[in-house]
């Protein structure tokens, strides 16, 4: 016997709505998304009421900065900078700090900060064209093809010397998806304490709404810094990267990739800075040049954070980093800073023994559950339709039997 009120089974229509609308409440991390371009040029003010977090003068528009006993700071034409000691945690001077504009790809430290612990780099990924599907017109790409195969430590190499979007669509898509590494790098972002970044898109490209500041990013390089292998990668001059076939299965041999940071490689007319680290770069139009880097000197790392420079001079942006970099060295030790770099960075989990694989960033775990949950539900409902249809074909087989019994009786 059923439940009073409830039929014994389903019509089929009801079974297949049912279905669709479990699916449609499934998390959105579970669904892949592409970035749509935005068109929308930011303001070339800060607004009103920026974030306080490292100190109120941060929330200051304008240039903040304690001279008294050091030498005058450069004039920069960037919409904002910013000049830390990550050491120490001190902002050694800032304009517009808080300031939320588009990162372009230095927004990539974030990326590689949360993503790269959740792979050895001897792992070998065969790249699908479904993986390499949703890039943005326009993007930077290193020039992975798909169908071949590649090391994540090639596509690292892609990611931070060539600012590959591709390779970047392929390590999100090998851990659990874009929408997952989108999930886990604003989680990371929230965790270190920068409110202004908004992650729309995990390559940086321009998207509606995706943002971040020179505070965050110096956050995010301060942490990615932490990993051995960001910095491994990061530093390299040049890489070979790996040929393929090509769409028209042509051979492509192993081809040479040059790191984008001019004042690390000392290409087109930048001097290789001394005592550089590691950064990034990037470029959209509407982020315009963007750099973040880091140099050592005496014992002190120097992070400087350039958004956006106004001059139109060429190299602008590597030409007002060696600025701010050579200011901060020579001033860290006589100014007052104006500021300090919140969550002091911790060592990257899995890093103190080789064997054993990262423990799984919480977002990007419940991304994956999320995943599971969906493939779990789906299985009942395809159960329950196919249920469904059996039960109605052996009711439709009984009534035949009935009338061809009532049938034959009528005859006799």
């Amino acid at each position: 016997m059923g439940r009073p009120g409830l039929p014994r089974t389903l019509p089929i229509r009801t079974a297949v709505a049912l279905g669709a609308g479990v699916l449609a409440v499934l998390p959105a991390a579970v669904l892949p998304a592409a970035p749509a371009r935005a068109e929308v040029q930011p303001p070339r003010q800060p607004p009103p009421g920026m974030s306080v977090v490292g100190g109120a003068r941060l929330g200051q528009p304008g240039v903040q900065v304690d001279q008294a006993g050091a030498t005058t700071l450069p004039e920069l034409s960037a919409l904002a900078w910013m000049i830390s000691d990550i050491d120490t945690g001190d902002v050694l001077a800032a304009k517009n700090a808080h300031w939320p504009l588009p990162p372009a790809s230095t927004l990539k430290t974030l990326f590689a900060a949360a993503e790269l612990p959740r792979q050895p780099a001897d792992t070998v990924h065969k790249v699908t064209a479904a993986e390499l599907a949703g890039l943005g017109a326009g993007s930077s790409l290193v020039g992975i093809q798909a169908g071949q195969s590649y090391k994540v430590s090639d596509l690292w190499l892609g990611v931070l010397l060539r600012s590959g979007n591709d390779a970047v669509r392929t390590l999100a898509m090998m851990n659990g998806g874009v929408p997952a590494a989108v999930t886990a790098m604003q989680a990371l972002a929230d965790t270190l304490g920068a409110r202004d970044t908004r992650v729309i898109s995990p390559d940086g490209y321009d998207a509606p709404g995706q943002v971040s500041s020179a505070y965050d990013l110096t956050l995010f390089l301060r942490s990615a810094l932490a990993n051995p292998d960001f910095t491994r990668y990061a530093a390299t001059k040049v890489a070979q990267f790996p040929g393929g076939r090509d769409a028209k299965g042509g051979l492509v041999p192993s081809f040479q990739i040059q790191n984008g940071n001019r004042l690390l490689a000392g290409t087109d007319g930048v001097t290789r800075y001394p005592g550089l680290i590691a950064g990034k770069n990037g470029y959209t139009a509407q982020a315009g040049n963007t750099l973040v880097t880091a140099a050592a000197r005496d014992g002190h790392t120097l992070v400087a954070t350039v958004l956006n420079p106004q001059s139109g001079k060429s190299n602008a942006v590597y030409n007002e980093t060696r600025q701010l970099l050579d200011w901060g060295f020579a001033a860290r030790a006589r100014v007052a800073p104006v500021g300090s770099l919140v969550h002091a960075p911790t060592a990257t989990p899995g890093h103190d023994d080789p064997g054993r694989q990262a423990p799984e960033h919480p977002a990007l775990a419940g991304a994956r559950l999320a995943a599971r949950w969906g493939a779990l539900l789906a299985l009942p409902l395809a159960g329950l339709l196919v249920l469904t249809l059996r039960q109605w074909r052996r009711q439709r087989a009984r009534r035949r039997r009935r009338a061809r019994v009532a049938a034959f009786m009528q005859r006799g």
